[in-house]
């Protein structure tokens, strides 16, 4: 007898199911879904185009207009602006705020209208680089010299100058003879 009350209770006890509780679950979706949206915002990805430099021919003496390169050589301590390619235009040295972008861009602007002058439709431009240019000094050349703002019938738009970039290494300067040189020219004088 004693063993049939023990199966007896056993066979008495029902489980229940469970009751699923999400509250807390959905209460902490209603917070995250909106952080999340607003993140995105913050996380957007700016692309920026590059034209790789066309390798040129060095027998090519006489170079047409059109096919002329314009050329800023960035350095630590100047920018030195090339139209064309090995004729300087000028050099803007290193302030002590940095570089100089009104000027450079006065300069771009310069050329530009002379080249528009001469019905040329010139939009590209390379920007050679020293080694150890920063990257934020490298994107603030790109924006000054893609375009700037100009005022036109009472609003302001962004006007064109050179909107096709390419990137490359600035001629390497030596040192030793730069040294040499000034060494004879301090010993040639009185």
């Amino acid at each position: 007898m004693a063993r049939s009350a023990r199966i007896g209770r056993k066979g008495r006890h029902i489980k229940k199911e469970a009751d699923l509780d999400i509250t807390s679950f959905m209460n902490l979706m209603i917070v995250l879904v909106p952080v999340l949206l607003m993140m995105m915002v913050f996380s957007r990805i700016t692309v920026l185009e590059l034209a790789l430099p066309q390798l040129s021919d060095a027998s090519e003496i006489n170079i047409d207009e059109k096919d002329q390169r314009l050329e800023l050589v960035v350095r630590a301590e100047k920018i030195s602006v090339y139209y064309p390619q090995g004729y300087l235009v000028e050099e803007l040295p290193v302030t002590e705020q940095g570089y100089d972008y009104p000027a450079l861009q006065m300069v771009l602007r310069q050329i530009k209208q002379t080249l528009t002058n001469k019905s040329i439709d010139k939009k590209a431009a390379t920007l050679l680089l020293e080694e150890d240019i920063p990257y934020q000094v490298i994107v603030a050349l790109m924006d000054t010299t893609r375009s700037y703002q100009d005022v036109l019938i009472a609003s302001v738009v962004d006007a064109e100058l050179f909107p096709e970039i390419s990137l490359g290494d600035a001629p390497v300067i030596d040192k030793t003879t730069q040294g040499n040189a000034k060494n004879s020219a301090a010993g040639s004088q009185p």
